[in-house]
């Protein structure tokens, strides 16, 4: 059994240096909290920077530092120079990738300079992990600063178990795309083989980008990248229940708490906590107060908002000038309303330590929480874990990923001041009884689903995912090739069964131009010039096409799934399907399918009819394609016609033909000492599946299949059959 091995951007320690020592202290926060209970067993390695400059240490402090942190902490630390430091984390995660991700398109700022430096501190990531992780080993990589590391990683241990958690939104396709470099991030996260996110939101429009600009399908959130098969699913971040209610009945929170009551009077307490960040919608929050009590004179002197903003990247403008704008708004509203016992706005910017949080989320009547975007928010869960009377009324952004786990609180669109306005006057006027109903339910969930059960539960799916691939085709590495290379000049009967489109030649398109090279027709003439071989192309399209293509060749060939075959030069059927009067039924509905995507095609044939979208519009593609299924279904099953769903392309035909009854037509013809079949799709798993258990069958791709072997790419199918016929 193997380790996990955590990689993030920060590790969950801090060193500080005092009087010519180096000091270490626990981090204290959501992930770090987290993780904590994955990571405190000797079997687990956490990778991260150690927030020193790799430039103003010795050799002799590196040691030191890596020394301690392995012992003590059962951490590895990554040091980066001041100019990384700058590029990679103050430039392109903080002013590129933050603000796009928001969809504050008005922030991002794209240096390619920035970019470079992005790349090459994930490479420096990279080598600290591959220096080491071994087989065996899980790999669980954290957040936005670190996208390139999954690939960087999988490339020098492609075997190895690799987990990703995005704790920020991923954005809408038309926001992503605007990013310069969205194809390296995408290809990067799907050599991961679990990405997660915290809602589904955030994986719709990850696989959507997937998608549009990656041209990779899903089924059920896995998607086949050829390399790789990488599921994307939701597992939203819980906080650790069970340390915030039992500080909450701390004596010394209790009587902080208090304290805070006492000096509020008996006014109701409005509590609002953020890192100062333009993405939590702080000045927003402060204009809709400020409408609030505009419009409510009776609440003038009976509420009390304390504002806690906790510094954040302060040495960015953009920060900078919020911090400014937030302070004048403050000001203009005590201002406006201040009376001489009263100021309206308690402003702290400051962190809090734990307790005082606790105290003040006790003290508080209500909470507002209104980021314009929020990847989580946790500060919601720990506000209602806190209230162990149940008293409180928690009002919560639309926007905010907890939103879809906390549906009890008051729900608000944070850019419509008025409806903030009327979730404050109905969370200062709920009686006791509602708000504690709705806060025990909120509860309930919050402690089933901590924190703990979230990294077990993400870090588990990893573990089965990695068993479903153990348990899949095995990957057709040089031991094997070898082996299978000995077998083929040792046999004297040879099969040789392949398939065309995505096996052979790589999918355009159109699909009448994807011909074969003078490369594919010199394999294959080289192939069949061998007397001890069969070879057959067992394809879906038509034999018309074939002919066109490969009849020079000297190859045999199936065409339409088996309807027709030619041997001997001579095309014959091999089902008796004396009617193909059902394509009058079928044909309507896939020409209003047609009209209803633009791009898109119906190709006829024989005995089938194709419905090709490749061209069309990916999205909308994907939505016409289930649709399309669901209307032709209840004609087919009534006419005893199979829906294929191959690669990009739907296709009906008869029930009785498939390729593995065409497969056995050839089995049969002689007892064979050496059978080979190549396929990528859904529809070479019937001939897969009447294949000999010593027959080699190949998979083009990574998905699941009844092949015994895999291959990455036609690139590799092309350079095996090559090596056979050389």
């Amino acid at each position: 059994m193997g380790r996990t091995i955590i990689v993030t951007n920060r590790l969950p320690v801090t060193i500080k240096k005092n009087r010519g020592k180096y000091i270490f202290e626990h981090s204290i926060g959501g992930v770090a909290t987290g993780l904590a209970s994955v990571c405190n067993r000797r079997d687990c390695l956490w990778i991260g920077w150690s927030g020193l400059s790799g430039q103003s240490l010795g050799d002799y402090d590196k040691r030191s530092i890596r020394t301690k942190l392995a012992r003590q902490h059962n951490c590895h630390p990554v040091f980066l120079d001041k100019k990384d430091v700058r590029d990679h984390y103050y430039g392109f995660c903080n002013n590129t990738l933050w603000p796009l991700f928001h969809c504050f398109t008005q922030y991002t700022i794209y240096h390619k300079q920035w970019w470079e430096s992005y790349r090459r501190v994930n490479k420096l990531y990279a080598e600290a992990v591959l220096a080491k992780a071994k087989p065996g080993d899980t790999i669980w990589i954290h957040d936005y600063h670190l996208f390139l590391l999954p690939q960087l990683i999988k490339d020098k241990l492609p075997g190895i178990s690799i987990g990703f958690f995005l704790h920020i939104p991923f954005p809408p396709l038309e926001i992503y795309r605007m990013l310069p470099w969205r194809e390296d991030i995408l290809i990067s996260l799907l050599s991961a083989d679990l990405v997660g996110f915290h809602t589904y939101d955030y994986v719709q429009n990850f696989l959507d980008s997937v998608h549009r600009l990656l041209g990779h399908e899903h089924h059920l959130g896995s998607i086949d990248s050829g390399d790789n098969v990488t599921k994307a699913d939701a597992f939203p971040m819980g906080i650790d229940y069970s340390r915030f209610t039992e500080v909450a009945r701390s004596p010394r929170v209790i009587k902080e708490a208090d304290k805070i009551r006492r000096k509020a009077g008996k006014r109701q307490i409005i509590l609002s906590v953020d890192r100062l960040d333009y993405t939590k919608g702080i000045l927003e929050r402060l204009n809709a107060f400020d409408y609030f009590l505009n419009q409510n004179s009776q609440y003038i002197g009976k509420v009390t908002l304390i504002l806690v903003a906790v510094p954040s990247r302060t040495r960015i403008e953009n920060y900078e000038l919020l911090k400014k704008q937030i302070d004048e708004r403050i000001s203009q509203i005590n201002g406006r309303y201040s009376e001489v016992d009263w100021i309206p706005i308690w402003y702290l910017y400051r962190s809090l330590p734990l307790e005082k949080l606790v105290a003040f989320y006790r003290a508080a009547d209500v909470a507002l929480i209104t980021p314009l975007r929020d990847g989580m928010n946790l500060i919601a869960k720990e506000f209602i874990a806190a209230k162990r009377d149940g008293q409180g009324v928690l009002i919560l952004s639309e926007l905010a990923g907890t939103a879809n786990e906390l549906r009890e609180a008051l729900i608000i669109n944070p850019n419509d001041k008025r409806q903030i306005v009327a979730a404050l006057r109905q969370a200062l006027e709920m009686p006791a009884d509602k708000q504690e109903e709705h806060n025990r339910i909120m509860q309930k969930r919050l402690q089933s689903y901590n924190v703990t059960k979230w990294a077990q539960d993400f870090l588990s799916n990893l573990a089965e995912l990695k068993k479903t691939k153990n348990q899949m085709q095995t990957e057709l590495d040089e031991k094997n090739r070898a082996e299978l290379n000995k077998k083929y000049r040792r046999s004297r009967r040879r099969l040789i069964l392949l398939d065309y489109d995505g096996s052979l030649v790589s999918f355009v398109d159109d699909p009448d131009k994807a011909q074969p090279d003078k490369e594919l027709l010199k394999i294959i003439e080289s192939l069949t010039s061998d007397r001890n071989n069969k070879i057959v192309v067992i394809s879906g399209r038509d034999r018309h096409t074939l002919d066109k293509w490969l009849q020079e060749t000297g190859v045999e060939m199936s065409a339409e799934h088996g309807v027709w075959v030619k041997e001997k030069d001579r095309w014959q059927k091999t089902v008796d399907l004396s009617s193909a009067s059902w394509k009058n039924k079928i044909m309507p509905i896939l020409e209003q399918y047609v009209d209803r995507t633009p791009g898109s095609f119906v190709e006829e044939k024989d005995y089938s009819l194709a419905w090709h979208y490749r061209k069309a519009d990916s999205k909308l593609a994907l939505i016409r394609r289930k649709e399309l299924v669901e209307s032709c279904t209840q004609v087919t099953d009534t006419l005893g016609l199979d829906i294929l769903e191959g690669n990009k392309v739907i296709e009906i035909k008869s029930a009785e033909i498939n390729k593995g009854r065409i497969a056995s037509r050839w089995l049969g013809k002689r007892h064979w000492d050496f059978i080979f079949a190549l396929g990528d799709d859904r529809t070479d798993e019937d001939m897969f599946s009447v294949m000999p258990k010593k027959a080699y069958t190949i998979k083009v791709g990574a998905e699941h299949s009844q092949a015994r072997f895999r291959i990455k790419s036609v690139a590799e199918a092309r350079s095996l059959l090559k090596k056979l016929s050389q």
